[in-house]
């Protein structure tokens, strides 16, 4: 099997404007469309360090926050600092930029294949970094990733880690546990890799925040009330306490975390979880997109229980492997890393010779938030992700 971790980058800095349409989200469009943004500056400035390499006078490299420039002469897409990740355009010949490579001809040949896998991912062991990333030189590196079987560090591009001390921010993470993360007693590693990400890409050594999102759980309903009736049969109960002992109390009890919490505990399942646990959350996240307020016996028990109840926008559903498989696929939006077997269209740019085969399984999402505290400004903010390929 090979292990996949995924990143966003920090998305304040670089990422794309995202655009919430009306309807059912399959998956957090801000965490996808940063991924697949993330992907192509990384395929676009492997290509252009090949050019380099043939042509020392090329100057520009392409990144994938600005806009694709089309000769209405040639109808070829040329990229001026920028990619277009839709490719599409108007032109006599039809020929468009996709993902760093060119698209279809309209005059049906079959599209170049992607750029090779090793040229803008990294593996070391069996674990492939998308992109790779060095946080070297952030300054006092306290942490590294290491794939847990060959204790190798990753390298490539970071963003460099906060801007000032650590002290001056407040630090959020929150780590969604995916359907895929079983058995349990794996989530333990799991935290431990996603905080030693989150540590090194902004070269701290604690965080002030840490929420458990565990599958399965929402908070949506006609109204609070049915919201808080239906949320109180969701989840397992025995599975998340268990996950709480060996994660969030672990890392609580180790310094490496300052304050936890859940998300999406209605009045009744966090009474029961409350009751459970050794260390109770000091906060409890719910999505209130579909009601107009808190139901009444929450705010009572988290009164009672001084547990902060804090609302957020993130989706339940973050990242299905139908999703991660658009994404990473050869797709005209997919990435090209894994080869789709049932996919032999010649409308679509063909995966590289290293491409993967195999079932994948998405095993967690972690986001973080660096806060200026005083200004309260949010500096650094970007996901990474884990997911299995099964081909072996």
């Amino acid at each position: 099997m090979t292990k996949l971790i995924l990143s966003t980058g920090n998305i304040v800095s670089g990422g794309p404007s995202i655009v919430r349409r009306p309807g059912t989200f399959r998956s957090n469009l801000e965490l996808t469309s940063s991924l697949r943004s993330n992907f192509l500056a990384a395929q676009l400035s492997s290509a252009e360090d090949e050019e380099y390499k043939r042509n020392s006078s090329h100057a520009v490299t392409p990144t994938a926050a600005a806009v694709t420039a089309i000769d209405n002469n040639t109808g070829n897409a040329q990229v001026n600092g920028a990619a277009k990740t839709d490719g599409n355009h108007t032109g006599n010949t039809g020929a468009s930029v996709t993902n760093g490579v060119n698209g279809n001809n309209s005059n049906g040949t079959s599209s170049p294949r992607r750029p090779a896998l090793a040229s803008w991912t990294r593996r070391e062991g069996k674990t492939l970094y998308i992109p790779p990333v060095d946080w070297s030189i952030n300054e006092g590196e306290t942490a590294s990733t290491r794939d847990t079987e060959t204790g190798s560090t990753s390298s490539g591009s970071s963003s460099g880690g906060l801007q000032e001390e650590a002290s001056q921010y407040d630090t959020t993470v929150k780590l969604f546990f995916l359907p895929g993360a079983l058995p349990v007693d794996a989530r333990a590693q799991y935290a431990e890799e996603a905080l030693a990400l989150v540590f090194s890409e902004l070269g701290v050594q604690s965080v002030d925040l840490l929420v458990l999102s565990f599958p399965g759980m929402s908070f949506e309903g006609d109204c609070e009330w049915q919201a808080d009736k239906i949320n109180a049969k969701q989840g397992n109960d025995d599975e998340e306490a268990a996950t709480w002992a060996i994660t969030a109390e672990a890392l609580y009890k180790a310094g490496k975390v300052r304050r936890l919490g859940v998300a999406e505990f209605g009045s009744e399942k966090l009474a029961r979880f409350v009751a459970r646990v050794g260390v109770p959350p000091a906060v409890d996240q719910i999505n209130i997109h579909n009601c107009c307020h808190v139901p009444p016996p929450l705010t009572a028990l988290a009164k009672e229980k001084s547990i902060d109840l804090l609302v957020h926008t993130d989706c339940t559903d973050i990242l299905p492997p139908g999703t991660l498989r658009e994404l990473l696929g050869q797709g005209v939006q997919g990435a090209g890393v894994l080869v789709d077997e049932d996919n032999d269209s010649r409308s679509v740019p063909q995966p590289p010779a290293d491409a993967l085969r195999g079932d994948l399984t998405p095993q967690w999402v972690v986001k973080y938030t660096a806060v200026v505290r005083d200004r309260g400004v949010i500096e650094n903010k970007g996901y990474f992700a884990a997911a299995l390929v099964h081909d072996e």
